[in-house]
């Protein structure tokens, strides 16, 4: 807003507050590729309740102090398992199936909110009424960014670090910093000698968060310039893999290159047992990969780049080798590596996609293997089909027609060791860390009742189905 008693800002685990910020439509981490993101259903529960104590406009301090000691004024709600309240159908009535408090969530509300949130559609006119950050707005002060590679924003991150980058006047652009921790949603300072995020040993992640903090507000509200600020990189970014930080100038590294692993298999890549690979060239001809998927019996989240979500999902790095025994997982994975390679930057994937159904939702998991056969996902993504070809419209599917869909990219700092595998997973549901799509064209929020789609994966000169990373050189 401009506020000239705005000076300087450090911005942790800032996702919320980020809106339209290219190639993201995020709404503050309402939806990912157009799919509802569920964590804010667990968090409005407690946080949308509107019914509280009121005390007349005159009563006085000494009678609000005494008020405070007599009566609990913190709402307590009573504990939810999220992990069965999200699965409540339909999705408008998941806070009142467990009694909890009207609100903006499915509740019709005034303007300008816009009405219920859940009812909204990525690009709806109210997301843009104010409360969130887009791409068509500046700002103009002096930013230390904290980010972390296990948050449910990295991506939006990342992008809106940039944006401010680019678009600042130059003085103020040259005082931005990030800092990208490998660990879950402001974490940052529970790193440890050895950091476990989720089930794999990330070493020893730790930094001086107060020194950064205290130092960039000592120079920018105290004006105290010790020269300090001027000798840090622009970017500490912390690489797993080799488990050590590292800096740059800009994100993604300098050099930086693209790498691109194409999709193949005989037709038979369901499950970690599959035939699924990830080659240099796109295989000539087609033999795509089919799966059902059944929004009443979707894929279990297990792990991934979440905050706020309850109980319902636990974040982190976990081995994915017990979920990929599931038929509606394709799995495709590289040779193991002759070299180690570090990936650092975003991961783009792009698939040809057919189904019998209108619309249907495609996901995707990076994952490094290690060569004993740990298998940990490194970030996460999906694309609802209906929003393919932009967020402010919705186009349906012919049956047995080919589309291409291009993903939301992922985004990591990981050193794949000589010996093991890049792999990604594809499938049409990673539930509850996104909301299930019903499959039939319909809202989805009011649905109680799904249909089963029969999704196929093509792969071919043709139907290129691939995987892009962002690759660093080193000691060239």
């Amino acid at each position: 807003m401009g506020n000239p008693a705005y000076a300087a800002m450090n911005a942790q685990g800032f996702g919320a507050g980020i809106g339209r910020m290219a190639p993201y439509f995020e709404q503050g981490n309402w939806y990912r590729g157009g799919a509802v993101q569920m964590l804010f259903i667990a968090w409005l529960y407690g946080e949308q309740n509107q019914v509280r104590p009121m005390f007349p406009a005159n009563t006085s301090q000494g009678d609000l102090v005494r008020v405070s000691k007599e009566f609990d004024l913190a709402q307590q709600l009573p504990p939810v398992d999220w992990s069965q309240a999200l699965r409540h159908l339909p999705e408008q009535d998941i806070i009142s199936a467990v009694d909890g408090p009207h609100g903006i969530y499915a509740d019709p509300m005034p303007v300008p909110t816009g009405g219920a949130m859940i009812k909204r559609t990525p690009n709806d006119p109210a997301w843009y009424k104010g409360g969130l950050f887009h791409d068509d707005m500046k700002i103009n002060i002096p930013g230390l960014w904290f980010m972390s590679w296990y948050d449910v924003s990295i991506g939006p991150n990342l992008a809106t670090f940039n944006h401010v980058r680019k678009t600042a006047k130059p003085e103020i652009a040259n005082e931005q910093y990030a800092v990208i921790a490998p660990t879950l949603h402001c974490s940052y300072t529970r790193a440890t000698e050895n950091t476990i995020v989720g089930e794999r040993s990330v070493g020893d992640a730790r930094l001086n968060y107060e020194d950064l903090t205290y130092a960039w507000f000592d120079r920018f509200l105290k004006g105290e310039d010790n020269g300090e600020i001027q000798k840090w990189p622009r970017v500490r970014y912390y690489t797993m893999g080799i488990n050590k930080w590292q800096a740059s100038d800009t994100w993604p590294p300098r050099g930086a290159e693209p790498w691109t692993l194409y999709l193949s298999s005989d037709g038979k890549a369901n499950t970690g047992s599959g035939d699924g690979r990830l080659t240099a060239g796109s295989p000539s001809g087609d033999k795509p990969d089919s799966f059902t998927y059944d929004p009443m019996n979707p894929v279990p989240s297990y792990g991934g780049n979440v905050c706020c979500t309850g109980n319902a999902v636990q974040g982190g790095a976990f081995d994915q080798r017990k979920m990929e025994t599931r038929p509606d997982i394709l799995v495709y994975s590289s040779e193991p590596l002759k070299e180690g390679i570090e990936v650092s930057g975003p991961i783009e994937v792009t698939l040809y996609v057919s189904s019998d159904v209108k619309d249907t939702d495609f996901t995707v998991k990076l994952i490094d293997v290690y060569p004993d056969g740990r298998a940990y996902n490194l970030d996460e993504t999906i694309q609802r089909v209906r929003y393919r070809d932009g967020y402010d419209r919705q186009a349906w599917m012919e049956p047995g027609k080919v589309y291409k869909v291009a993903l939301s990219p992922m985004n990591t700092s990981n050193y794949f060791e000589a010996g093991h595998q890049i792999r990604i997973e594809v499938s049409s549901s990673n539930f509850p860390r996104f909301d299930r799509n019903m499959n039939t064209g319909g809202h989805n929020y009011d649905e109680v009742t799904g249909i089963t789609a029969h999704n196929s994966v093509h792969h071919s000169a043709q139907h290129p189905s691939k995987v892009t990373l962002t690759v660093v050189k080193h000691g060239a």
